[in-house]
């Protein structure tokens, strides 16, 4: 196996099967983040959701995909200009890649409020170029999402973060701040009949563990952009706290834990998951 690869794992505690996959697919994640960033797509582009939470602000969770946001909105964006530098860092660490695309469609059933039609969304395939590589099976059963919202709402707000490994590099990405005003959009915003993403609460979770503030302006165009809010609704952080309140009434707590527990090392910390719990935490959101 790659040096680099071997000297990543080390990080790790890996105590099952689930732990390998988990820490080889965040590992080709980072590689993946190594190689846009040669190619100079946090030019254009920033990194945001749970994997920019996780690799850049200490999330104890583990994510699968990777979404981005385009810095100004062009339609015509065309990432296939990006793949070159990413299947050229991929070989240069043993690694192949198949990408399959699809562009979402605004009509679709599944979440239309949350789902975008202006999202370019990519399946990303690994296999090594050995077949004595010790990871070859893994290998086989890992597909990381890559989307790129290509007509972002305004208000974002961003910073450069480095990275070591692979190799020293520079990424774009979504603010604290903004981040929870994303991760608010999802929990107000997705189609929760579908799937309970204990994931979000578990990130919100997080966010107000850590005293972050919510960025309100992007926020509030993202729920304007979903036709959550009307364009000149009062929007501040106690109608905010209202939507949230209303929405903590409605979920099922069971099966958002049973979303949460592959991806965490403390299965303990989501027994107190409660509405009682939410409703009390997000008295200190500001």
């Amino acid at each position: 196996m790659n040096n680099i690869i071997e000297q990543m794992l080390d990080k790790y505690t890996i105590k099952n099967i689930n732990d390998e996959i988990n820490a080889l697919k965040e590992i080709i994640q980072e590689i993946v983040l190594s190689g846009l960033s040669r190619g100079g797509f946090f030019d254009e582009a920033a990194f945001y959701g749970g994997t920019a939470l996780r690799i850049f602000y200490k999330l104890d969770r583990f994510s699968e995909d990777l979404d981005f946001a385009l810095i100004t909105p062009n339609k015509d964006f065309d990432l296939s200009k990006y793949f070159n530098s990413i299947e050229k860092e991929l070989n240069a660490y043993g690694l192949n890649l198949v990408i399959s695309s699809k562009q979402k469609s605004s009509d679709s059933n599944i979440s239309s409020a949350f789902l975008k039609g202006n999202t370019l969304e990519h399946i990303l395939k690994f296999f090594p170029e050995n077949e004595n590589f010790k990871y070859n099976q893994i290998l086989k059963d890992i597909k990381i999402k890559f989307e790129v919202d290509i007509n972002p709402p305004l208000g974002a707000t961003y910073e450069l973060q480095y990275k070591l490994l692979p190799s020293p590099h520079q990424i774009r990405l979504y603010d604290k701040e903004s981040l929870l005003a994303g991760k608010i959009h999802a929990i107000l915003c997705r189609n929760w009949q579908m799937r309970t993403k204990g994931r979000d609460l578990y990130d919100y979770v997080f966010f107000l563990s850590n005293n972050v503030k919510v960025n309100l302006e992007l926020l509030k165009n993202k729920l304007i952009e979903s036709n959550y809010i009307d364009n000149n609704a009062d929007f501040n952080i106690d109608v905010l706290k209202e939507l949230l309140i209303k929405k903590f009434n409605e979920i099922d707590y069971d099966d958002a834990k049973n979303d949460i527990i592959p991806f965490i090392k403390d299965v303990t910390s989501i027994n107190i998951w409660s509405k009682e719990f939410f409703i009390s935490i997000t008295d200190k959101l500001s």
